[in-house]
């Protein structure tokens, strides 16, 4: 059962990678009328990853191992 945690929280964690590499390469070529939209998405993404780092330090998993 423990791989199986592991496959899920990579992931999640390559998904919100990717959604933030996409945003950011949006945020480019954005208008104005929808960059505050893909600025508020962006922060969303970054603290969710922050959550997921200060809980791997909590629980003294190396972010290496996740991807964080």
């Amino acid at each position: 059962m423990q791989a199986r945690y592991e496959d899920f929280v990579r992931d999640v964690l390559i998904t919100l990678h990717m959604n933030l590499r996409e945003l950011r390469e949006r945020k480019n070529f954005a208008d104005p009328e929808e960059l505050d939209h893909i600025e508020a998405k962006l922060l969303a993404y970054e603290e969710m990853l922050s959550i997921l780092r200060d809980s791997a330090d909590q629980f003294r998993i190396p972010r290496q191992e996740l991807g964080l």
